[in-house]
């Protein structure tokens, strides 16, 4: 049987979908896949951009991926914000995952919260634009989804495989250190885990990469387009996403950028505020992450 290579990147806790292969082209011209994934975006480029990015053209582009602890991918808290950018020309990508409590201004409510919970106020739309305001770097795309969509997505692709650092057990489930091998509801488990983390956020991040990481390569070995078809039907049950299937076809030229994956930390001190607990990020620090990424994306500041 022909060989096709597939590689698929779901970011964490959410996810955005990078799929390289002609059977994944020929996949989404005849299925529904990515027609039950599209939701587009109301605007057609962020305003922190003078146009579109061109994907046709490999331009760097930048997503903001979502996992929302809620079956429906359209309301409800974010349980994980990462901001991607891709930029094909050095074949590498950047990766920042924004703490779930960190306080900042929710752009369109008028108030300071959790930034986790913008896309329980507004949706989609006003969780990319707090995100935008908060590290002042262009969304192009974003991708959101549930976390039952989550679980069935490591067990489409067989589980993964992760170097865990700390000792310790999460949703009935025991995670020795060094290298373990996840199903997708212990993959739940091992990404959600902060609380007995000595490293807080910090530590759930790393794991977040670890699990990342890990369907990065078990995506890449996919050949049969029955195990295809099986992922993409996972997909497009429990992923939305702004990008079509134009766009998706585009992507294939960004696929090498899987293997160089530099993940940005933003780091900060949490507090009461009125008995609520936020995270404070350090200025310096998203101030750092900021320059990472908009140089990155070829912006002039």
């Amino acid at each position: 049987m022909k060989k096709f290579l597939i590689t698929i990147g779901v970011l964490i806790s959410l996810v955005v979908l990078v799929v390289g292969g002609f059977a994944l082209y020929l996949y989404f011209s005849v299925s529904s896949t990515a027609d039950r994934m599209h939701a587009p975006l109301e605007r057609e480029h962020s305003d922190l951009r003078e146009g579109a990015t061109n994907l046709g053209e490999e331009e760097p582009v930048s997503f903001l991926l979502l996992g929302v602890d809620s079956e429906d991918e359209t309301s409800g808290r974010t349980d994980t914000m990462i901001v991607l950018t891709v930029n094909p020309e050095d074949d590498s990508m950047k990766m920042a995952s924004i703490p779930r409590d960190t306080r900042t201004e929710i752009v369109g409510q008028g108030t300071e919260d959790k930034i986790n919970h913008a896309h329980a106020f507004g949706g989609t739309e006003m969780a990319i634009n707090t995100v935008e305001n908060f590290l002042d770097v262009p969304i192009d795309y974003t991708a959101t989804i549930n976390m039952d969509g989550f679980e069935e997505m490591v067990d489409a692709v067989g589980g993964v495989t992760v170097e865990n650092n700390l000792d310790f057990e999460e949703g009935g489930h025991h995670f020795p250190e060094g290298e373990v091998e996840l199903n997708g509801d212990e993959a739940l488990s091992f990404v959600r885990m902060r609380y007995e983390d000595p490293q807080g956020d910090a530590g759930r991040t790393e794991r977040q990469r670890e699990v990342i990481e890990g369907l990065l390569d078990e995506g890449a070995q996919f050949s049969s387009l029955t195990s295809v078809g099986a992922i993409l039907d996972s997909v497009g049950s429990n992923v939305q996403t702004s990008a079509d299937s134009g766009d998706m076809s585009d992507l294939l030229g960004y696929e090498s950028a899987r293997h160089n994956i530099d993940q940005l930390e933003l780091t900060g001190e949490g507090t009461r505020i009125d008995g609520v607990y936020y995270e404070l990020i350090d200025d310096g620090s998203r101030a750092e992450v900021t320059n990472e990424l908009r140089e990155h994306l070829e912006l002039e500041d």
